[in-house]
């Protein structure tokens, strides 16, 4: 039995939160269980409707998708449940925005003019617990707007923690290989290289690849 994936949307614009609705409602594994039209009210939503997936606007009156995203999950965490996958809508390639979303917690970002096909992968994605974006992609944002003078240089004690192994496919997957090439790389099976990714977001205490180039690149661990 497949699983419904319960969505949320948080936009300013009505005609687009109705779109989005429709898209969403007419699809037999995903159900629309909530919309907002500013991060203030999608923090309260989003706590009552306890979505799996949520779509949040980054530019918004009130309080912006950013702060939204951090509120969101921090009242998950107070409360002791399970945070929802946020995925970003932005209407910029190479969003400086979009950035720091990610570095909130996001899942990473997608362009609000995107196909519909691709923002429902996107959900399903996201849902089973993939980021949504190329984990190069979410470097390449980082380094476009940060310059890398500005990545710290201390690297926190949990990375002391991860073996020898485990750091190499770390540094692959925050260089923004996949499974398959780092699989590639390093003579393993694909199967062996998810359950080092796995290890390593658990010792980071990360959500997922996206988390990980975050953390990679703060912290100036990989080149």
């Amino acid at each position: 039995m497949t699983t419904t994936i319960r969505v949320a949307l948080v936009d300013d614009q009505a005609l687009f939160r109705a779109g989005i609705k429709m898209l969403v409602g007419s699809q037999p594994d995903l159900e629309f269980v909530g919309e907002a039209s500013d991060g203030e009210e999608g923090v309260v939503m989003v706590a009552e409707a306890r979505p799996d997936v949520v779509l949040m606007d980054i530019r918004m009156p009130v309080m912006d998708g950013i702060a939204a995203t951090s509120a969101i999950l921090a009242d998950a965490e107070a409360a002791a449940r399970r945070p929802p996958r946020i995925i970003v809508l932005t209407t910029f390639d190479l969003d400086e925005a979009a950035t720091r979303a990610i570095r909130g917690g996001a899942s990473g970002f997608v362009l609000k003019d995107a196909d519909p096909e691709f923002l429902l992968a996107a959900i399903r994605t996201v849902h089973a617990g993939t980021a949504v974006i190329a984990a190069s992609a979410t470097r390449e944002l980082f380094e476009h707007f940060d310059g890398r003078s500005s990545r710290a240089a201390a690297i926190p004690p949990a990375f002391s923690t991860l073996t020898s192994r485990e750091r190499d496919i770390f540094d692959l997957a925050a260089r923004g290989l996949s499974n398959s090439e780092i699989a590639g790389r390093e003579f393993l099976s694909e199967a062996t290289v998810k359950t080092h990714i796995s290890r390593v977001l658990s010792k980071l205490s990360l959500r997922d690849r996206v988390q990980l180039v975050v953390y990679a690149y703060e912290h100036g661990i990989t080149e």
